[in-house]
């Protein structure tokens, strides 16, 4: 039967819903699954599998160096951290830890359920600071849960939208995939909409009391440009990220934020399947 009273089953100490029998098997079996065509082909329909004998029910497991609870049903990002987090962004995560240093400074911008900002937080250690911005509710609330179950006490979540002014959104919401839910309408007609509160990125850098950034992470389906183009214009060069990671929504953005970046001095260093991650250096 699937679980529909979120705050009931957060009610559950972690561990309630620890993987056991056949699901434990297939995430086994899911995770050690190669990186090639053939042990992609099959992780994915084992996770298949997986999700329909969960039925909607969530999963406490470890992924990424913290611990979570995993809603996987109707969350791409969730699913993909359950059973596959080898295929997670490896070459992004890879790049991101490698620019790690004492005191680090990271924004996740469109954070989910917090795997990027608790892998961060997993990596820099105790003087770390670091914000997982999420605007829709429930997904919000399973963000913080996640938050609280680890030790390290370097990761703040943010409830609002980042966008070009403060104020209050629109968010269009994706019924089959909440990490694709959006400031901008939505291909899908089923979706619902809810209010959420904005501002912009400057301001909840500023409001936090942040006097650098070391990277931020945009991950907004298509709103990376309402959030980017204002901070970078009105931002002291001093507040300016080293290393952006952003979602490649180039056929979305309403402007050219490669063009943008490579003015501000900033290289393209990778681009994936899925990202854009650009580099600036000091001076």
């Amino acid at each position: 039967m699937a679980i529909h009273d979120l705050q009931s089953v957060e009610a559950q100490p972690f561990g309630a819903f620890a993987p056991q029998g056949l699901i434990a098997r297939i995430i086994h079996w899911t995770r050690r699954a190669p990186d090639s065509f053939l042990g992609r082909k099959l992780a994915y329909a084992l996770r298949r599998i997986g999700l329909r004998s969960l039925d909607g029910k969530p999963v406490d497991i470890e992924a990424l160096g913290a611990r979570m609870r995993l809603y996987p049903d109707g969350n791409v990002c969730e699913k993909r951290v359950l059973f596959t987090p080898q295929y997670f962004d490896p070459a992004e995560r890879d790049l991101l830890a490698s620019r790690i240093k004492e005191g680090f400074r990271f924004i996740d911008i469109g954070a989910n359920i917090g795997a990027y900002s608790l892998f961060v937080a997993a990596k820099a250690g105790p003087g770390a600071r670091i914000l997982a911005v999420e605007p829709q509710p429930d997904v919000f609330s399973r963000l913080t849960y996640n938050i609280a179950q680890n030790p390290f006490g370097t990761v703040k979540a943010v409830a609002c939208a980042l966008a070009d002014k403060p104020g209050e959104l629109t968010l269009f919401i994706d019924p089959a995939n909440r990490g694709e839910s959006s400031v901008r309408i939505l291909r899908s007609s089923t979706g619902s909409q809810v209010k959420v509160p904005a501002t912009t990125l400057l301001a909840l850098a500023e409001s936090e009391g942040y006097d650098r950034l070391d990277a931020i992470k945009l991950d907004v389906e298509g709103a990376e440009d309402l959030i980017l183009e204002p901070f970078l214009r009105d931002a002291p060069e001093s507040l300016w990220p080293s290393l952006v990671l952003i979602e490649d929504s180039r056929l979305r953005w309403q402007s050219d934020l490669t063009l943008l970046l490579t003015r501000c001095g900033y290289e393209l260093l990778a681009q994936t399947r899925m990202n854009l991650i650009f580099e600036r250096k000091s001076g």
